[in-house]
């Protein structure tokens, strides 16, 4: 990105999508004086961002293969303590940072050989983990099934309210200058001479100089921009619900992974139960059979859950790129950046997100540890699927 162009003075930053990581590095902007505007087709913070459970959980989602992904994830866990008190100081807005901790347990002995294994991976990629018995986590956690086999407990792994994350964000950034424009549809982004011009609106066009793409599932979705620089984005379908404990006596207190659920439990009595993962598009439809999974995984680790009302249910869609790790920085359009495809991490990798993404627009370094997930590592097999949309629909045919 060529600073000298812009001739000393801040960019002017136009953000797609009103989300935790749009409205996090609109603030980082804003705070730095830039001249920044986001652009949200609905309420801000009222997709993926409030549909989610909030679990800060670096260490018991690392899986093999993800290894960079897990450096990213636990630079920003590390991050999220400092960000969420300075957050708060700015807005007096409490986002209900948790450190109970997190378990993980297994309701038999096939469950605790899998979950032995994920135990002995995690610890030798030096996560801190506890192994426990199963009546050594219903100590902690006393309404458990009885018959529980075994936990892990993982010290490190904590919780945000992402609801009140998503309010306070929005109320961060507009105090410190930033302009939110909510139900605001972008149909496109504009481009000439292979870099980034602006905005196009359903009514208007809005010049900018730099863009940047942080319409979460639906980034692939807006027009402009060449089939090469376009996010390989697609949405997952995830179904949740929550139930309605006695904030006085509550069943949880820390949050639990099962076998097949997370339960989350929060201040004010509720229980979070998710989340289905679906290839569906862009189906908004709660299903019979999604919510009865969820109920049967949340009752087999907590029988209590049985005499629980159900407060709410929702459908939301996480950004799943192809390798579903983010997709972050520049790429073949000069002036537009990435900041999408966040999939299961988005609340999680806010902190890092927001402050990396700000940092490289105001100074074109990006961090050494977001680098490996900027789009170009997408570049070959996207601009195979480019050149087959360009043949003929005889020759599509024939290969």
């Amino acid at each position: 990105m060529d600073r000298q162009a812009l001739s000393g003075t801040k960019p002017s930053v136009a953000i797609v999508g009103g989300g935790v990581i749009g409205l996090g590095i609109g603030w980082r902007l804003a705070q730095a004086g830039c001249l920044v505007e986001i652009f949200e087709r609905g309420e801000a913070g009222k997709g993926a961002s409030w549909a989610a459970a909030g679990m800060l959980a670096a260490g018991v989602e690392t899986e093999p293969g993800e290894l960079a992904l897990h450096a990213l994830n636990r630079a920003s866990q590390l991050a999220w303590p400092d960000f969420a008190a300075e957050l708060e100081a700015a807005t007096g807005q409490s986002v209900e940072l948790r450190r109970e901790g997190t378990l993980m347990v297994a309701l038999n002995r096939d469950d605790a050989a899998q979950l032995r294994y994920t135990y002995d991976f995690q610890c030798a990629q030096g996560i801190a983990l506890d192994w426990l018995s199963g009546a050594q986590a219903r100590e902690r956690e006393v309404f458990l099934h009885p018959n529980l086999a075994a936990a892990v407990y993982c010290a490190g792994d904590h919780q945000v309210e992402n609801r009140k994350l998503v309010r306070a964000l929005r109320a961060a950034f507009i105090a410190a200058g930033g302009r939110l424009r909510e139900h605001c549809n972008v149909t496109a982004i504009e481009t000439a001479g292979g870099k980034v011009t602006g905005l196009q609106l359903e009514a208007q066009s809005v010049a900018a100089d730099i863009v940047v793409l942080a319409a979460g599932a639906w980034s692939g979705e807006i027009a402009g921009l060449p089939p090469i620089a376009r996010p390989p984005v697609r949405p997952i379908k995830g179904q949740m619900l929550s139930l309605r404990m006695d904030p006085a006596r509550p069943l949880l207190r820390h949050v639990v992974w099962t076998p097949r659920v997370y339960l989350v439990p929060r201040l004010d009595g509720r229980l979070l139960v998710g989340a289905t993962s679906e290839e569906r598009g862009f189906d908004a439809n709660l299903t019979a059979g999604g919510v009865f999974s969820l109920l049967e995984g949340a009752w087999r680790a907590l029988p209590g859950v049985e005499e629980l009302s159900i407060d709410e249910m929702w459908v939301g869609f996480r950004p799943g790129s192809r390798d579903d790790a983010p997709i972050l920085g520049a790429g073949e359009v000069e002036g537009l950046v990435y900041a999408t495809g966040h999939h299961r991490n988005g609340i999680l990798l806010t902190p890092v997100t927001a402050n990396a993404l700000a940092t490289y627009i105001l100074t074109g370094c990006m961090a050494e540890i977001c680098q490996p997930f900027a789009i170009t590592r997408f570049a070959e097999t996207v601009g195979a699927a480019s050149r087959r949309a360009m043949l003929p629909a005889k020759a599509q045919e024939q290969r």
